[in-house]
């Protein structure tokens, strides 16, 4: 699978090393040509680098980006995106606070969709640390969960074999009005970290 990374940061390092490592293309892209070229290096086999803008390769686009700068840059690639399965791995929280923002939209997922409304969008990654993804993608022995939540079905098996291939299990929670409870989910996830001492090594798992 094709796939192009918008961001430099270390969701893009841990899902570009999943993606790599299951024998995806990966292209980045950062707002530095160097930073984009020094992960590209980074992820190794074929990854090309290029920098926000760019003309979009492949057919899934994963802005790995804080909210809100995904709505930013899909207003940026405009009609780049249509037709795109474009995957939403970004939790609305003030990063100063630390506190949830309730978006507008209902979730940061349904809001990217409105900006980009030719686009596929699909909820996933959202509750996977970059450490764990990059780390080998499991924890305890256990593969990551990553759970799904769109309203286009074709997106969403897309985006279950991307997940498939980097070796994790994808978990489909729904349509895309889920991704609301899948980024609580994401919050939560984030605020045990330090009562816990977990040091975002943790993951989310369904276990039966």
């Amino acid at each position: 699978m094709e796939l192009t990374i918008i961001g430099t940061g270390t969701m893009a390092r841990g899902i570009g090393t999943r993606a790599v490592a299951g024998g995806n293309t990966v292209t980045v892209h950062g707002t530095e040509q160097a930073k984009a070229d020094e992960l590209a290096r980074e992820l190794g086999a074929s990854t090309k680098a290029g920098t926000v803008g760019d003309r979009i390769v492949g057919d899934v686009v994963v802005p790995a980006l804080w909210y809100p700068v995904t709505l930013e840059v899909a207003h940026r690639y405009g009609e780049q995106l249509d037709g795109k399965v474009v995957v939403d791995i970004s939790n609305p929280i003030d990063v100063d606070a630390f506190e949830p923002i309730v978006p507008d939209g209902g979730s940061a997922a349904e809001e990217l969709a409105a900006a980009a409304p030719g686009a596929n969008v699909v909820k996933a990654f959202n509750t996977t640390f970059a450490g764990t993804l990059a780390g080998g993608g499991e924890v305890g022995g256990q593969a990551l969960d990553v759970f799904l939540a769109s309203d286009d079905e074709g997106a969403k098996q897309t985006v279950a074999q991307l997940v498939e291939s980097m070796g994790l299990r994808p978990v489909d929670a729904g349509p895309l009005r889920r991704a609301r409870q899948l980024e609580a989910m994401g919050y939560l996830h984030m605020a045990v970290q330090e009562p816990l001492g977990t040091g975002f090594g943790s993951t989310i798992k369904i276990v039966s």
